[in-house]
């Protein structure tokens, strides 16, 4: 029943921190912003640091006492906060080759993945957790039928591995499409310049003209690869903030588009379709 118990509330924090990080991306893009990972409304991270909190101070009596200082919570919050959120980035980057956030802007920063000013801003929100959220969900828990949970956590089980299973087949796809658009323009691009360059001196120009040409040849491709994409496909390509190439992946020494700057591209072009629906 406990396992139930907990599931029920993992989807359901899951979907309150998915609410607040796309109200809170929404105002700050002014125009709606779809987050998470996943293709259903839940932000697993949310949810997985709240009922690890929430068991955590449940096993620990003295973190549960009213004695325990407002300061020690916001620091267990803001560690554990910051160990989540690099540990999360981190895996989905290894797994797909491709972030959804960046700090990199932001000062006092690690590797991007973390920094200190958003750490602070979700220990706050952790202080504001333990002391209102999670008490009032356990007040809830003394008259609902144990049997409630378990029907619920069947559910939201089938519900959720359908949603994970229809984002992982959709994102792989959407990650080998990058790749081949990024190495089959790169290919043509080498081919191209170093056919022009082995010309002569007199044909500098027509090496600037070939230049300007594939940069022609990009926007096609780039427009051919967005055409081809699903809605889910367009949708979590908006939702990552940066592509990562996979290691060991080669591309041509000269003339080359990097993959952020494609990707980016594409990414111009799926909202371009997007605003012409």
């Amino acid at each position: 029943m406990i396992i139930a118990q907990y599931f029920v509330e993992f989807v359901f924090y899951s979907f309150l921190g998915w609410v607040w990080e796309s109200i809170y991306c929404s105002a700050k893009e002014r125009k709606w912003a779809d987050r998470g990972f996943l293709f259903g409304p839940i932000c697993p991270i949310y949810g997985s640091c709240v009922v690890v909190t929430s068991a955590l101070f449940s096993l620990f009596d003295f973190l549960s006492s009213p004695d325990f200082p407002i300061w020690g919570i916001f620091i267990i919050c803001y560690l554990g906060s910051a160990v989540a959120e690099y540990a999360t980035s981190w895996i989905l980057e290894k797994r797909f080759h491709a972030r959804w956030w960046d700090y990199s802007t932001i000062p006092l920063n690690i590797n991007g993945r973390i920094c200190v000013p958003v750490s602070i801003a979700f220990g706050l929100a952790g202080v504001a957790v333990v002391k209102f959220l999670i008490p009032a969900v356990e007040g809830v828990h003394a008259v609902v039928s144990p049997v409630v949970y378990e029907v619920l956590a069947i559910f939201f089980a089938m519900i959720f591995g359908a949603d994970y299973a229809l984002t992982e087949a959709s994102l792989s796809a959407l990650l080998k499409n990058v790749e081949k658009m990024h190495e089959e323009f790169n290919l043509k691009a080498q081919e191209r310049y170093e056919m022009v360059a082995s010309a002569p001196k007199r044909l500098e120009q027509k090496i600037m003209e070939e230049k300007e040409n594939a940069e022609a040849r990009q926007h096609l491709l780039v427009k051919a690869y967005a055409e081809k994409l699903s809605l889910n496909q367009k949708r979590l390509l908006l939702g990552i903030k940066k592509f990562m190439p996979k290691p060991g992946f080669e591309q041509p020494e000269v003339n080359r588009i990097p993959l952020i700057g494609i990707t980016d591209e594409l990414r111009d072009k799926v909202r371009e379709l997007r605003k012409k629906k």
